[in-house]
């Protein structure tokens, strides 16, 4: 009986003796994740630019921040990401990280912060030329793959655009935005071709008409977006070019022969340009609008070339303070061009308005 007695309390002890190993090892995990949750993984820390790519799974995402030195465990670092609900909020894009960085903090900042934005400003009036200059200044692509980009037609029908290429449809607008790792440049095309359709709304609020209208409106509206720096000119302007396409009469508008040169023009227009039959952009002796857009317009371009002011004017003159002079008539229109361009003043002659 003593035996059995001393066996059993033996067994006990041991029980005791493994729920204690038990609670200690418990104890010590929790002390593991506490240490894990307050400690970053280097004291100073270093910076490091980290990327993540689109649809790539949070384990990828933890296994590659253990290898950056970015966090010291994957497995608690997802068990983190879980318990907060944001295993599935980290955003692709590059993001600036610190070694010295808790793990709640890294975690905080790949589902809540843009990571690094690049920024770049388009003008209204640009040229697809211009713009692929500016595309390459801001580092999001080169000019060749943006040159590439806006002629793809499987990207213009993409987008419904029947054009050669998508002059005209590549809004003005400052970007700030974080690029795929990938051509930048094909982005960039995507990125200001869908901001057009998305402006497009406020111009034809119950959608785009059929293309051949919507593309003929974009033409008028990137001449318009040429011909004057003045933001109240552009409804008298586009009713301008809308009574001499009515009437018949030429455009005869500089700047589509600028556009038509390409981008080698030198910036003077000499005679023989007036007269160059073979530019398809010439409205000097080409009937109609051109054959396509000659610069991306902004919103209250195309908004005066939806809705062109009604007026009887046929022409227009700079005045040299950056507004015109509009004439219903020929000989109004002549003495204009004597009284503004003939005895202009050139030092004080501006092609823009005062901002």
């Amino acid at each position: 009986m003593a035996r059995k007695r001393t066996l059993i309390l033996s067994l006990a002890a041991l029980v005791l003796l493994a729920a204690a190993g038990l609670g200690g090892y418990k104890a010590h995990l929790a002390w593991q994740d506490r240490q894990f949750l307050a400690t970053p993984p280097e004291t100073p820390g270093r910076e490091l630019v980290f990327r993540v790519e689109p649809g790539q799974i949070f384990t990828t995402i933890a296994r590659n921040l253990k290898q950056a030195g970015l966090i010291t465990d994957s497995r608690r670092f997802l068990h983190l990401a879980r318990t907060e609900g944001k295993a599935s909020s980290v955003r692709a894009g590059e993001f600036l990280l610190n070694t010295g960085w808790t793990p709640g903090r890294v975690l905080r900042e790949l589902t809540t912060s843009a990571g690094i934005m690049k920024k770049v400003s388009v003008r209204e009036g640009l040229t697809w030329w211009q713009t692929a200059d500016k595309i390459a200044e801001s580092g999001l692509g080169t000019r060749e793959g943006f040159a590439a980009a806006v002629a793809d037609p499987a990207l213009l029908a993409r987008h419904g655009i029947e054009a050669k290429d998508a002059e005209g449809y590549l809004f003005p607008e400052t970007y700030l935005l974080t690029p795929p790792h990938g051509d930048q440049s094909r982005y960039m095309a995507e990125a200001m071709i869908h901001e057009f359709f998305k402006n497009a709304r406020k111009v034809w609020p119950g959608g785009p008409p059929p293309f051949a209208e919507m593309h003929r409106t974009v033409i008028l509206a990137s001449l318009v977006e040429k011909e004057t720096g003045d933001p109240a000119e552009r409804g008298r302007i586009a009713g301008v070019f809308a009574n001499r396409l009515k009437k018949g009469m030429l455009i005869q508008a500089d700047p589509t022969i600028i556009y038509g040169l390409g981008p080698d023009f030198d910036g003077n227009i000499r005679k023989s340009d007036l007269r160059d039959g073979d530019n398809p952009y010439n409205t000097y002796m080409h009937q109609g609008l051109p054959p396509g857009p000659i610069c991306s317009p902004g919103l209250e371009s195309l908004l005066a070339a939806a809705h062109p002011e009604a007026h009887n004017y046929l022409y227009f003159v700079a005045k040299g303070d950056g507004t015109h002079h509009f004439s219903a008539t020929l000989k109004e229109h002549n003495d204009a061009v004597v009284r503004y361009q003939l005895r202009r003043n050139r030092a004080t002659y501006r092609s823009t308005p005062e901002p």
